[in-house]
Formats: structure tokens, C-alpha cells, sequence
């Protein structure tokens, strides 16, 4: 299917799409924050600028828009400009390889969907705030 738009809209409409701190993400912050976590974020000497770091147990999240990271993919490459599936797929490379450089380095590399945090966001931050607790737990020295 061919672009309705001119370049230069195209140029436009792309760059107002958030590449940080987009709604899902501060969502998702702002429970963690609610439930007592705290943590860094985007901390650009990690391979991909995890959108949450937890720095001493080795814990980093991203928040991945469905469509961008390619959650949709499956169902809708049939539909999209084959430009937007070889940008989709490259995404979904370089995510693969963020999280492998992170998990080399011995980092824990959590990824949640848009839509877990749009449609479900207590039951996936319980889920994470519990895994964080037990990480925080087991790093205290024992006396």
C-alpha cells in the first residue's frame, strides 16, 4: 500500500512520535513509584536506554509499544507498506540484541507490552514489584 502522506508530513508525523517517556511508560513508572520502587531511568550506558533500571540487583524493564516492537506484526504484515515491516522487524532485531548484550553484562532484562500496561497494569506491576522485592531480598549481605 502506498503512502498517503507527502515526505515531508511523514518527516513531521514521525517526529512526533515519543521515543521516551511515552504514556504507557510513565504509566508503568508512576505504579512502580506508588508501590515504594524506586529506580533509574533511561541510563544511556546500557545497551538500549532501559526505560527502568534497578542498578544494584541488575534489573532493567522496557516498555514496548506493540506496534513499533511489533507485537502486531503477525497479524498485520499482510496490511502494512513492506518498508514499515523491514522497519518493525529491525526493531524487533535490535531489541533481541539489546537484551543479549544486557544479559552478557549480567543484567535481568524484563520486556512489558503497551497493551499489559494499558489493560492490565495492576496485575503486571504486582507481578514485577514482587519479582523486585525478592531480587532486593536475596542481594542483602546476611549477618
Amino acid at each position: 500500500m502506498p503512502d498517503v502522506h507527502t515526505s515531508e508530513r511523514r518527516s513531521y508525523n514521525m517526529s512526533k512520535i515519543r521515543s521516551k517517556d511515552t504514556k504507557p511508560e510513565l504509566r508503568f513508572r508512576r505504579a512502580l513509584h506508588a508501590r515504594g520502587l524506586r529506580y533509574r531511568t533511561h541510563v544511556k550506558e546500557l545497551p538500549g536506554k532501559p526505560d527502568v533500571v534497578f542498578p544494584r540487583i541488575k534489573v532493567v524493564i522496557f516498555v514496548d509499544g506493540d506496534y513499533w516492537h511489533g507485537y502486531e506484526l503477525p497479524r498485520r504484515r499482510h496490511k502494512l507498506d513492506p518498508k514499515w515491516v523491514a522497519k518493525i522487524t529491525g526493531n524487533m532485531a535490535r531489541d533481541r540484541r539489546h537484551s543479549a548484550a544486557l544479559r552478557a553484562a549480567g543484567w535481568s532484562v524484563i520486556r512489558v507490552w503497551e497493551h499489559q500496561v494499558m489493560k492490565d497494569l495492576d496485575r503486571t506491576v504486582d507481578r514485577i514489584a514482587k519479582l523486585i522485592r525478592c531480587r532486593r531480598a536475596a542481594s542483602r549481605p546476611r549477618r
